[in-house]
């Protein structure tokens, strides 16, 4: 079975996968809209008397707010590439004709893996920007500023969210934000997080392709520890890798800051169970130090190195010998395939240096201005309002960013991936066709009555 769409996405995946397994082409133009809606949006643009119709909409401009955590010591530049990546589309689609007959404007805001700056920036979005877009604020627990944000008129109409990722459940599960990776929470009717036991999802696909290639994998799993919802987000993921048959002996947090000789102890529980498999839920460097002590204590049983979006970096690649080997799954076109979709080159070519989770930003920029398109395109260049935004991103389904992720909704988890190789310095794909992503139902599972807090509680 194929699965096709039509086309024109980026803290926390062939034969070889599943029987039944699809795949499905991310190939088309750079501008998410189709060109029916182009043409209407050109149409309604042609002649009219722009007003300031909103708090960030201006005659002339569309401000908008991308907040992320930028300048913490505990990770220095973590996603600055959010950032720059905002900073290109801006320019991007400025010269490509602007957004809702206007100019784009980007501000940022440094949440410095900090609740309080968080939430602070959330309250500078909602004096000044119309939206927030592209964002990457890990500790982010007070959204409430997301619901009751005031329009131009006072009236307390909300603050669209366009984010990139989304880690923190409040943020997930808030009504007015669309996110870009995946919600893997579950979600009240009003918006409101659950907490407690309840379900949550998990994307399994890259671990059943990882034991495709090594039968009867076991391990450790190293846990992004600096903060609770870090660790949190990822005890949901150790269990699925427990769920699809993977044994794990061990989940450790590690820290931004823990040097090499920290990860000691890790090596020695790899020795200690005969492991052939590590996975890395934590950073690229953390995943450097780790294959670096690893290899300093002689050990050489693990057969499987697997990491997540966070090791598809350019800083990773350029260890070289050392992280020879490692698998990385991302759920957008990888960056060395640019020449199969225009979306993917439009964004390479204009941040220069490609980043894993820039490219969210990017995808989360072509959807504020899928959104402000059809605004613009049934009501006019005048009808750009917060109401009007959060109304219209809601019915926004199936996107695809031009071709550049699978299709998901604001809540959904896609199901499609990409399996990347570094060998010799290069990442090289495992699954699928260049400009293709690997789709199947049965790559994500939902994990029942289940208690990521507690669970956290118990991982030193």
């Amino acid at each position: 079975m194929k699965r096709h769409h039509a086309v024109l996405l980026a803290a926390v995946v062939s034969i070889g996968l599943v029987a039944g397994a699809c795949s499905r082409s991310g190939s088309d133009s750079a501008n998410s809209s189709s060109n029916g809606a182009a043409s209407a949006v050109d149409a309604k643009c042609k002649g009219a008397s722009l007003e300031s119709t909103e708090i960030g909409v201006t005659d002339k401009e569309i401000t908008v707010e991308v907040m992320a955590d930028t300048g913490s010591p505990l990770a220095p530049g973590l996603f600055q590439g959010n950032v720059d990546a905002m900073n290109a589309y801006a320019k991007w689609v400025n010269a490509n004709g602007g957004v809702g007959c206007r100019q784009l404007k980007v501000i940022a805001w440094d949440s410095k893996l900090s609740p309080e700056e968080s939430k602070n920036g959330i309250i500078n979005a909602c004096q000044n920007a119309l939206a927030m877009v592209g964002g990457n604020a890990l500790f982010n627990p007070d959204v409430s500023v997301l619901g009751n944000c005031v329009d131009k008129a006072g009236q307390p109409a909300g603050l669209p969210d366009f984010v990139a990722l989304a880690n923190d459940i409040n943020e997930q599960c808030a009504p007015n934000a669309w996110v870009i990776q995946a919600v893997a929470e579950t979600c009240s009717p009003d918006g409101k997080p659950v907490t407690g036991p309840r379900d949550l999802k998990s994307y399994v696909g890259f671990l059943k392709y990882l034991q495709s290639q090594q039968a009867d994998l076991k391990g450790i799993w190293l846990v992004p520890g600096d903060l609770p919802t870090t660790v949190q987000s990822a005890t949901y993921q150790v269990e699925a890798n427990r769920r699809v048959g993977i044994d794990i002996v061990g989940a450790f947090k590690t820290s931004g800051s823990l040097q090499q000789a920290g990860f000691t102890p890790f090596v020695q529980a790899l020795k200690d169970s005969s492991a052939n498999y590590v996975y890395n839920g934590s950073n690229d460097a953390n995943m450097i130090k780790m294959r670096k002590e690893t290899a300093a204590q002689g050990y050489d049983g693990v057969k499987v190195w697997a990491c997540s979006l966070a090791c598809y970096t350019e800083k990773f690649k350029a260890e070289g010998a050392t992280v020879d080997n490692t698998y990385v799954w991302t759920q957008f076109i990888p960056f060395e395939e640019a020449d199969t979709n225009a979306s993917l080159k439009a964004y390479i070519d204009s941040v220069g240096k490609p980043d894993s989770f820039g490219m969210q930003a990017w995808q989360a920029g072509m959807l504020f201005k899928e959104t402000i398109d059809r605004i613009v395109a049934a009501d006019g260049p005048n009808a750009i309002t917060r109401t009007s935004v959060i109304s219209t991103m809601k019915t926004i389904s199936d996107f695809t960013a031009g071709g550049t992720m699978g299709p998901k909704s604001a809540k959904g988890f896609s199901d499609c991936m990409v399996v990347l190789k570094i060998k010799d310095g290069k990442f090289t794909r495992q699954t699928g066709k260049p400009g293709e992503f690997t789709c199947e139902p049965q790559n994500v599972i939902t994990i029942s009555n289940y208690d990521p807090a507690a669970e956290a509680s118990k991982i030193r």
